[in-house]
């Protein structure tokens, strides 16, 4: 077992963690959780021996092995992308190496009672346990199968690290962790710059880790997917709670209503013993019982609790202005940077209302098409025609760090501000948690989180028909994320977001845009239709290619006269997988609002409800719709042949 033990840290009058204790158990997967600045990332380098606490102690099994994913690392720019990556073996490398000279020397002993000759038995066998970590004969192969599952492609493995960006710098880094195997591996922010199929690859992966797994994440999502256990840091405490991220909401929100009603009382038992103190301390014969009470009150422990209604972000969007049907027209759009083409010929249309996600993997050109509908750049070829009155907000993927650092908050506020705002510069920057002597800080001094909350700020004050958001949750903690979400959902405009993140993007959006091998690839329906659309198509075309080997194989019969279906115009096949989305869509919903019935229909209650044949009416008239689109989308997928 893996123990961390009264773990007490405080910087200056803060203190951060207070004596804080707990178990680790072979193969758990932990989510580490807490608002920004609660200890997260300290509690992991305090785990990995690269913080020392004031108080306490980390007890781990001897020969324990740890790896930590840090946010700041460093690589050899000069190699290739696969020669970093095997650089994660040196160690395996030279104890292989020490192996094989202390196995020819002992060759050549025969002192076998000596204490040297025990000393080298003693060194092999400490050898043996760190090498169980390795499997020097499948190294390479799994450098490349770790690589690829996070988005590599065989022709990027001979680039060399130095013409990377962070993100796919971050990833060789990633790998090599994951490659070493450690007992306790330590992630921070593990999913920071992957892209949404890499996440779903991690998530199976680190499921399957053979070791213990501690990580932190705001991407809920994932950490419900992989974590079997919450450890949150609140107020300097420790807060568990074993089983998934969903259960940890539904158990949090039960605890908190205790806590306030504890609290509650508390107070009340409090404000009653300081009225009694009072009176007695106005006579002179019950002074000395009174102060004997203020003892006793002074070492009652209060309960705490965090005020969420005020330490929050309040999102409010400008009025939305007038515009046309039309948003904005992209025809025939391509792009290229020197000799590699990142968009080839495509179209987009967007329309009034449209909320709209553009996903796919890094690099397929999804801020490249964002920033040709901003006007920031200008395509290689084609055009881009904008709708009548386009008033377009823009959210740049680095948009934090565009801020002028030597500026203080409030100056970036008003310098933003339009004239009719400025006044109200203060307020804003309040709703977004930067009050009092916060608005006179310089921009320098800020975290990625605060930083991220002061372009957010700036952003909504002004008006806007179209929202174009570029990974607008980046360094937002979970809190944060929710609550630009829900205002999101409130916004009347047009929007398009560019995300990764799956649990942000569920319910916001009713329309997918993939990015891939250069072209545009619709989907009518919110992620998590997107996602069970693209394992459907990969099913279907494992299935094609399958039934395409068995044709091969079987020869065709002589003088048979073989019918073939007239090939397809490609605005015939658009047209046919249009239809097939919005019946999938359809189809989709009606099982949702089916499935809504027939729980109902369990209870034997509800056979008495008034509204049962109103109900059961229904119902039946959904399952006929719904087998009317079945039928209709067989006819439809059997036309693509």
């Amino acid at each position: 077992m893996y123990y961390v033990r009264d773990i007490s840290l405080q910087f200056a009058d803060r203190i951060l963690m207070d004596n804080i204790s707990f178990m680790i158990g072979k193969k758990e997967r932990i989510g580490l959780i807490g608002r920004n600045g609660a200890g997260k990332s300290t509690m992991l380098k305090i785990i990995a021996d690269i913080i020392r606490p004031d108080t306490g102690k980390i007890e781990l099994p001897s020969h324990t092995t740890i790896g930590y994913l840090k946010q700041e690392f460093e690589l050899d720019e000069s190699l290739t992308v696969i020669e970093e990556t095997m650089s994660c073996f040196e160690e395996a490398n030279e104890l292989n190496a020490e192996l094989d000279k202390i196995n020819d020397e002992i060759a050549q002993r025969e002192d076998y009672e000596s204490k040297e000759y025990g000393q080298l038995i003693e060194r092999i066998s400490d050898i043996s346990a760190q090498m169980e970590h390795f499997d020097l004969t499948t190294l390479e192969a799994n450098a490349v199968k770790v690589l690829k599952g996070l988005g590599f492609q065989d022709f990027e493995f001979h680039k060399k690290v130095n013409e990377l960006s962070g993100g796919w710098k971050m990833r060789i880094e990633l790998t090599k962790l994951l490659l070493r195997q450690p007992d306790l591996l330590l992630l921070d922010e593990p999913t920071n710059h992957l892209d949404i199929e890499s996440i779903i690859w991690l998530e199976n992966y680190l499921i399957n880790y053979s070791g213990i797994v501690i990580l932190i994440s705001h991407d809920t999502t994932f950490l419900n997917n992989v974590t079997n256990r919450i450890l949150e840091i609140e107020l300097g405490r420790m807060n568990e709670f074993k089983g998934t991220y969903k259960k940890y909401i539904v158990e949090k929100a039960a605890m908190r209503e205790i806590q306030i009603n504890a609290y509650e009382n508390q107070q009340k038992v409090l404000a009653q013993k300081e009225k009694t103190i009072n009176r007695f301390m106005a006579k002179a014969t019950k002074t000395k019982m009174a102060q004997s009470m203020k003892k006793q009150l002074d070492k009652v422990e209060r309960i705490e609790i965090v005020d969420e209604a005020t330490d929050n972000m309040a999102i409010r969007f400008a009025e939305v202005p007038r515009g046309g049907r039309e948003i904005m027209v992209g025809r025939n759009i391509s792009k290229s940077y020197g000799p590699k083409n990142v968009l080839e010929n495509v179209s987009i249309q967007i329309e009034r209302g449209d909320r709209v996600a553009f996903v796919g993997q890094n690099g397929q050109g999804k801020t490249t098409l964002a920033k040709i509908l901003m006007g920031n750049i200008n395509p290689s070829s084609g055009e881009v025609v904008p709708g009548h009155n386009l008033q377009i907000s823009y959210y740049a993927q680095n948009q934090s760090e565009l801020i002028d650092s030597k500026k203080t908050v409030l100056q970036v506020m008003e310098d933003k501000a339009p004239k009719e705002l400025r006044s109200r510069a203060r307020t804003i920057l309040g709703s977004f948690m930067f009050s009092g002597e916060d608005v006179d800080k310089k921009v320098s001094v800020l975290s990625g989180g605060e930083r991220a909350r002061l372009a957010m700020a700036s952003l909504v004050m002004h008006p806007c028909n179209v929202l174009l958001l570029d990974e607008p949750t980046n360094h937002l903690d979970i809190q944060s994320k929710e609550i630009l979400k829900n205002a999101l959902k409130e916004y009347k405009g047009t929007l398009i977001v560019v995300s990764h993140d799956r649990d942000f993007l569920e319910g916001l959006t009713d329309k997918v845009i993939e990015f891939k091998d250069k072209k545009l690839h619709e989907y009518l329906g919110d992620i998590e239709y997107y996602l069970k659309k693209r394992k459907l198509d990969d099913m279907r075309q494992v299935e094609m290619q399958k039934s395409a080997i068995k044709k091969e194989e079987k020869k065709p019969i002589a003088n048979k006269i073989i019918e073939t279906k007239p090939k397809l115009s490609r605005e015939e096949e658009k047209s046919i997988k249009r239809k097939i989305q919005y019946l999938e869509r359809d189809m989709e919903k009606l099982e949702k609002e089916s499935k809504i019935i027939e729980e109902k229909m369990a209870d034997p209650a509800f056979y008495k409800d008034p509204s049962f044949n109103e109900q059961n009416n229904a119902y039946q008239k959904m399952q006929s719709e719904l087998e009317a689109k079945m039928e209709e989308w067989e006819l439809q997928v059997e036309k693509l042949g």
